[in-house]
């Protein structure tokens, strides 16, 4: 019998033919994998995700106009944990994060790798992004 893992904190287990009678249509499209989303960062700070999605509802015109890059611009822009930890240090030092956010940064990068913050940023990247190269 095949079970749904259970993600962190309260759960419940519930076997597969069990989650189609409950749920027929949601089981359907998780067996198809339709209507894929791919999540390519993790953020786990509320506040930062809101101010992260705010900063996406942009004009075509200039995507980045008033842009303030997050810890989170700046990790995605390192090669190495190493580099990684640098920024996190730094920005705590700065009291740019919280100690408590620097600790969740530095447990998401222990266990999932600094790849977890989202795609590497490369040279250029806001240029290309905004239309300018």
């Amino acid at each position: 019998m095949s079970r749904i893992e259970p993600f962190e904190g309260n759960h419940v287990e519930i076997d597969k033919e069990t989650f189609k009678k409950l749920f027929p249509n949601l089981a359907r499209e998780m067996e198809l994998g339709d209507n894929k989303v791919s999540i390519n960062s993790v953020r786990a700070e509320i506040e930062e995700g809101e101010r992260t999605a705010s900063r996406k509802r942009r004009t075509q015109v200039d995507p980045f106009a008033n842009y303030d890059p997050d810890v989170i611009d700046f990790l995605r822009r390192c090669d190495t944990e190493e580099q990684a930890e640098e920024i996190i240090a730094y920005m705590e030092k700065r009291g740019e994060i919280s100690s408590e956010y620097a600790a969740q940064l530095r447990k998401q990068l222990k266990e999932k790798g600094v790849r977890s913050f989202g795609p590497k940023k490369e040279e250029n990247y806001y240029m290309r992004r905004g239309g300018l190269l």
